[in-house]
């Protein structure tokens, strides 16, 4: 299923990043999806900010996806970052040394909303 959506990696990407994922959740039994696969679904549904129920078909089941994202996104107790920010800062850093730029992200984009009151709002408080 390589490269069918922009916001799938490459293989040799998740090659690198494939055993932090693994090791985020015990093995009691073999896989019986590609976690390849799950991933990229993970970063289609990320990406695209959509619902887990509009996962295109191609994808294992939506269910199979947002379960993994709910493991790889838990922070443990002794760490500052879960698996899945590990793995995505790991990737921007391996995509930026390859550009010949520095391994940390430079600009941030914030988002705000201003929102008008009424009249009486100062009177409520």
């Amino acid at each position: 299923m390589t490269g069918r959506y922009p916001s799938d990696i490459r293989r040799e990407k998740f090659d690198m990043i494939r055993r932090d994922l693994e090791s985020a959740r015990k093995r009691t039994s073999p896989r019986r999806v590609d976690l390849y696969d799950v991933f990229c679904g993970v970063l289609y549904g990320l990406k695209g900010g959509i619902q887990w129920r509009m996962l295109p078909k191609s994808y294992p089941k939506w269910q199979r996806c947002y379960d993994y994202f709910g493991v790889w996104s838990k922070k443990k107790a002794h760490a500052s970052e879960s698996v899945l920010e590990q793995v995505l800062k790991k990737l921007v850093a391996k995509t930026c040394r390859l550009d010949g730029r520095e391994a940390k992200t430079s600009c941030i984009i914030s988002d705000a909303h201003s929102v008008t009151n009424s009249d009486t709002a100062e009177a409520k408080g």
